[in-house]
Protein backbone atom coordinates (compact mmCIF):
# COMPACT_ATOMS: atom_id res chain seq x y z
CA UNK A 1 0.00 0.00 0.00
CA UNK A 2 1.33 3.33 -0.86
CA UNK A 3 1.28 6.75 0.80
CA UNK A 4 -1.63 8.52 -1.20
CA UNK A 5 -3.60 4.88 -0.13
CA UNK A 6 -2.91 5.86 3.39
CA UNK A 7 -4.03 9.27 3.18
CA UNK A 8 -7.40 8.55 1.31
CA UNK A 9 -7.62 5.67 3.88
CA UNK A 10 -7.20 8.04 6.71
CA UNK A 11 -9.28 10.61 5.35
CA UNK A 12 -12.42 7.82 4.89
CA UNK A 13 -11.30 6.74 8.91
CA UNK A 14 -12.27 10.26 10.36
CA UNK A 15 -15.83 9.79 9.33
CA UNK A 16 -16.05 7.03 11.46
CA UNK A 17 -17.44 5.60 15.10
CA UNK A 18 -15.80 2.57 16.20
CA UNK A 19 -17.64 -0.07 15.39
CA UNK A 20 -15.89 -2.37 18.09
CA UNK A 21 -14.23 -2.11 21.68
CA UNK A 22 -11.35 -3.89 23.26
CA UNK A 23 -11.81 -3.88 26.96
CA UNK A 24 -9.92 -4.20 29.81
CA UNK A 25 -10.22 -7.93 30.02
CA UNK A 26 -8.36 -7.70 26.49
CA UNK A 27 -8.55 -8.93 22.97
CA UNK A 28 -10.68 -11.89 23.98
CA UNK A 29 -12.13 -14.47 21.45
CA UNK A 30 -15.57 -12.41 21.70
CA UNK A 31 -13.83 -9.21 20.91
CA UNK A 32 -11.93 -10.88 18.03
CA UNK A 33 -14.92 -11.94 16.78
CA UNK A 34 -16.40 -8.91 16.50
CA UNK A 35 -13.93 -6.81 14.73
CA UNK A 36 -13.65 -10.01 12.30
CA UNK A 37 -17.46 -9.56 11.81
CA UNK A 38 -16.94 -5.82 11.32
CA UNK A 39 -14.20 -6.49 8.68
CA UNK A 40 -16.42 -8.71 6.73
CA UNK A 41 -19.17 -6.10 6.26
CA UNK A 42 -16.99 -3.06 5.56
CA UNK A 43 -13.13 -2.82 4.44
CA UNK A 44 -12.43 0.07 7.47
CA UNK A 45 -13.54 -0.06 10.44
CA UNK A 46 -12.24 1.98 13.82
CA UNK A 47 -11.44 0.26 16.93
CA UNK A 48 -11.16 1.77 20.19
CA UNK A 49 -8.90 0.28 22.78
CA UNK A 50 -9.32 0.62 26.44
CA UNK A 51 -5.78 0.41 28.24
CA UNK A 52 -2.63 2.26 28.27
CA UNK A 53 -0.32 3.13 25.90
CA UNK A 54 2.13 0.47 25.50
CA UNK A 55 -0.16 -2.15 25.48
CA UNK A 56 -2.70 -0.43 22.91
CA UNK A 57 0.23 -1.09 20.49
CA UNK A 58 0.75 -4.30 21.27
CA UNK A 59 -2.83 -5.09 20.96
CA UNK A 60 -3.80 -3.25 17.42
CA UNK A 61 -0.46 -5.20 16.09
CA UNK A 62 -2.09 -8.47 17.16
CA UNK A 63 -5.35 -7.65 16.14
CA UNK A 64 -3.91 -7.00 12.68
CA UNK A 65 -2.09 -10.51 12.50
CA UNK A 66 -5.30 -12.14 13.90
CA UNK A 67 -7.30 -10.86 11.25
CA UNK A 68 -5.19 -9.86 8.31
CA UNK A 69 -6.16 -6.53 8.39
CA UNK A 70 -3.39 -3.46 7.78
CA UNK A 71 -3.23 -1.49 11.15
CA UNK A 72 -3.66 2.02 8.89
CA UNK A 73 -3.59 4.65 11.60
CA UNK A 74 -3.48 4.63 15.63
CA UNK A 75 -3.73 7.92 17.42
CA UNK A 76 -5.05 7.85 21.17
CA UNK A 77 -7.17 4.81 22.32
CA UNK A 78 -8.38 4.36 18.34
CA UNK A 79 -6.76 2.66 15.74
CA UNK A 80 -8.07 2.14 11.88
CA UNK A 81 -7.73 -1.37 10.16
CA UNK A 82 -7.79 -1.86 6.67
CA UNK A 83 -8.78 -5.48 4.81
CA UNK A 84 -9.98 -5.25 1.40
CA UNK A 85 -12.90 -7.70 0.31
CA UNK A 86 -12.58 -10.50 -1.40
CA UNK A 87 -13.07 -10.11 -4.89
CA UNK A 88 -17.18 -10.78 -6.03
CA UNK A 89 -18.30 -9.95 -2.22
CA UNK A 90 -20.02 -6.49 -2.25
Amino acid sequence: MNHAEIRKLKAAAQRLAPVARVGKSGLTPAALAGIEQALAARELIKVRFAHDRAERAVLAGRVAGATGAALIWQVGKVAVFYRPQPPGSS
